[in-house]
């Protein structure tokens, strides 16, 4: 039987729905149920000119070519689309919830998540909401969550996420080294079949230190921790400089690379992929990707917005359900 993956819709202010919209004529390995608005969905179709069948996603049925399935979950108010509204908030966070809930239910394999809004859902107040991955490491109670994306024949997974710049060397330090890399290596072999996996590390600093005359973090911090993780059997190698790192020679066996901030390994890979690049949360308890780019509130009923990566994000989930029940 084919899995059933749970595509959320995001902010249905911005992009999210055109791109779900798409979704009915890409050619997609397993069944994909957009969880939103079906009021919301049917009237961006209409805005954008789109002739497309929608109807109540219904577990018993089984899916039928050509039909967009949703399962409706009702706007909090009325939407138009490039402008937020605050009354929206708790209906994009109601998608979240009844994906993770038909997931523990065993009724979805995984979830797809299209764009969400952060600054309008802390606007609207309640506990602070730092984005889709720390929203459901929370609510899966994982210990350490790893923000991976794959696009362009690379994986790029990130020891710190988004934290100013000036902030990075004091968060790195030993313990989170070996977490994050213990993540990475159980899921490239749980989630993405790879049985001995090969892990290539950037430095923190320029030259990776250069024998500490340009920072001494290598040798104090992330040296020792990966020795303590190839003691483990964990095949991480580095920390290489990161300005010569991603070389075709050096990548042509590596499974994937750990970049020690955001804008150290993303710029890489988004130019090698960006809307076909896909963004995937690594030690959750379930399968979870999401699209490379934000909720482009100015493309919003458009006609303009690219589907390349919500596709991409679906099959890639697709494979990693497949990989995991190998």
């Amino acid at each position: 039987m084919q899995p059933t993956l749970a595509i959320t819709s995001g902010e249905p202010a911005g992009i999210g729905p055109d791109i779900c919209l798409d979704l009915v004529h890409a050619a997609l390995p397993c069944r994909a149920v957009i969880l939103g608005d079906i009021n919301l969905l049917q009237q961006r179709a209409q805005m954008l000119g789109k002739s497309i069948t929608i109807k109540q996603y219904d577990p018993e049925s089984l899916p039928e070519k050509g039909v967009l399935e949703v399962w409706h979950i009702p706007l909090n108010a009325p939407c138009e689309a490039g402008k937020l509204d605050v009354a929206n908030a708790p209906y994009v966070l109601d998608l979240l919830d009844t994906a993770y809930e038909g997931i523990e239910r065993k009724q979805f394999a995984g979830m797809v998540t299209a764009p969400l809004h952060k600054g309008i859902i802390n606007d609207a107040g309640g506990p602070f909401f730092s984005g889709h991955t720390e929203y459901l490491a929370e609510k899966s109670e994982a210990k350490q969550v790893v923000m991976m994306l794959a696009g362009g024949g690379l994986r790029v997974a990130l020891a710190t996420t988004h934290l100013p710049l000036k902030d990075v060397a004091a968060a790195i330090n030993a313990p989170l080294l070996h977490n994050i890399v213990r993540v990475l290596h159980h899921d490239l072999q749980h989630k993405f079949g790879i049985e001995a996996p090969s892990i290539l590390a950037a430095g923190l600093n320029p030259h990776a230190g250069e024998g500490g005359h340009l920072g001494s973090e290598e040798i104090d911090i992330i040296i020792p921790a990966f020795k303590t993780l190839r003691a483990e059997g964990i095949d991480i190698r580095g920390p290489y400089p990161a300005d010569t790192l991603f070389q075709p020679f050096m990548l042509e066996h590596a499974d994937a690379v750990l970049a020690m901030y955001h804008d150290q390994g993303l710029p890489v890979l988004k130019y090698a992929g960006f809307g076909n690049s896909v963004n995937i949360t690594l030690g959750l308890p379930f399968i979870r990707t999401s699209v490379d780019h934000g909720t482009a509130l100015e493309l919003a009923g458009t006609g303009k917005a690219r589907s390349g990566s919500l596709i991409a994000a679906v099959n890639t989930a697709y494979e990693m359900t497949a990989a995991r029940n190998a």
